[in-house]
């Protein structure tokens, strides 16, 4: 009898995933139900679906579908075994491709299969206060960046740059592209020996040590407690405390202090769009006539650019409170302050090869990770960069560095004529 009705559900599966993907049922992931019964994939596979409770997949399908899929990953209701940006792919293209006439059956069939327990407690955001305010901004960077530093340690390279590297040619290896990512910088900015440099959210302060190797004096705000801490002891270990610092401190916090150039790298996106415009009026009484801004973030590139704000998985595992814009709504703010546009660059191909290799990176070190944290942490995180390669792939999403100068009296912008001295090294 049991067996009876084990087989049913997993009949029952297979029929719901064949209505859920189509034509792209099993034709490239073979799948594998808790039972033990699997079918192959059709043509060579990318990945192995798991189903691996009766209850898996209303868990997985049932809206929201910007959490539940997701969710179900992490507690191990379904599994992937094998390249998760290529499922994430599949299954986000087989939802864009499902007609809306087979929803109601899919609702049906759902809502017929094994009740999924409630939520297990995996640590999730639950911020509070007025949104993108000092505290509530302080609470969401901490609970995205004050993970062990052992973990980023595991994935990320030497230096700890969390954020796009720069591919340039003759470049192979993560460590090599994100020097080739500051130095790429630094000629955007034309940073000089002697001059004053603001980083705003400046991580663990990679980009404000290389700056003061080069001689000028740089200052590194963050949020996060963990950060500030590593990267002053960074500094420290260096020898490089008259020249490099780092402060716990909020853009909205900088006072009187003028700087020669300002850089923002993967920061921009925790601002918020209603706090765009008080973000760049506080860069640009930070900088001093005919100053340069690199401003480096993501942007929404999905049909309609009406921006993406962090919802679902995103929003309560990874980066709460995330607000992506359009790059020409982000740019249009800065010059309604006062900043002009000199030069904008879409990088996001240099992502995808970046979020791939720390995927890689995570793969090859779980053991190492989930000692550090746990199973569900590496799950989530796991997932959340593979589903970012996705994204980048698929053009939802872009990387712009836009470079923004704030005129003098004469409208001297502090940039030569051409381009040509970026590609000189």
């Amino acid at each position: 009898m049991a067996m009876k009705l084990a087989n049913r559900d997993v009949e029952a599966a297979i029929g719901l995933l064949k209505l859920l993907f189509g034509s792209e049922f099993a034709r490239r992931f073979s799948i594998r139900f808790w039972d033990g019964t699997t079918i192959p994939a059709a043509e060579q596979a990318d990945f192995e679906f798991s189903v691996n409770t009766p209850f898996a997949l209303r868990a997985a399908f049932t809206p929201p579908l910007d959490l539940n899929p997701g969710r179900a990953f992490v507690e191990r209701y379904v599994d992937i075994a094998g390249d998760v940006e290529a499922a994430v792919d599949t299954f986000a293209q087989a939802l864009e491709r499902l007609p809306k006439t087979a929803l109601p059956l899919i609702a049906f069939r759902l809502a017929r299969a094994p009740r999924p327990p409630s939520d297990q407690g995996v640590r999730q955001a639950r911020l509070r206060g007025k949104l993108h305010s000092r505290v509530r901004d302080a609470a969401a960077i901490g609970f995205h960046y004050d993970q062990p530093l052992a973990f980023y340690q595991a994935f990320l390279d030497p230096a700890l740059v969390y954020s796009c590297a720069y591919f340039d040619e003759g470049v192979s290896s993560l460590e090599e592209a994100q020097r080739a990512k500051i130095d790429y910088i630094f000629r955007k900015i034309r940073l000089m020996p002697g001059e004053r440099l603001l980083d705003i959210g400046c991580g663990w302060g990679a980009l404000v040590i290389a700056a003061a190797q080069r001689g000028a004096r740089a200052l590194g705000i963050t949020l996060s407690r963990a950060q500030y801490e590593e990267a002053a002891r960074r500094i420290a270990a260096l020898g490089l405390e008259g020249r490099a610092e780092v402060q716990l401190r909020d853009y909205r916090e900088l006072g009187d202090e003028i700087f020669d150039k300002v850089v923002s790298v993967g920061m921009v996106e925790h601002v918020g769009r209603s706090r765009l415009q008080r973000y760049f009026e506080a860069v640009f009484a930070a900088l001093r006539p005919g100053g340069l801004f690199l401003n480096h973030g993501i942007a929404d590139q999905t049909p309609k650019r009406r921006g993406i704000r962090a919802s679902g998985f995103i929003d309560r595992y990874v980066f709460p409170d995330g607000d992506l814009v359009a790059v020409s709504d982000s740019n249009a703010i800065a010059e309604r302050v006062g900043f002009e546009v000199r030069d904008v660059e879409n990088l996001r191909e240099h992502y995808v090869r970046t979020l791939r290799a720390w995927v890689a990176n995570l793969e090859s070190r779980y053991e190492e990770v989930v000692r550090i944290t746990d199973e569900r942490t590496y799950r989530i995180w796991r997932l959340y960069m593979a589903g970012s390669a996705q994204g980048f792939n698929r053009g939802r999403m872009g990387l712009f560095q836009t470079l923004l100068a704030k005129p003098d009296a004469h409208g001297h912008a502090g940039v030569p004529m051409t381009r040509r001295d970026l590609y000189v090294s």
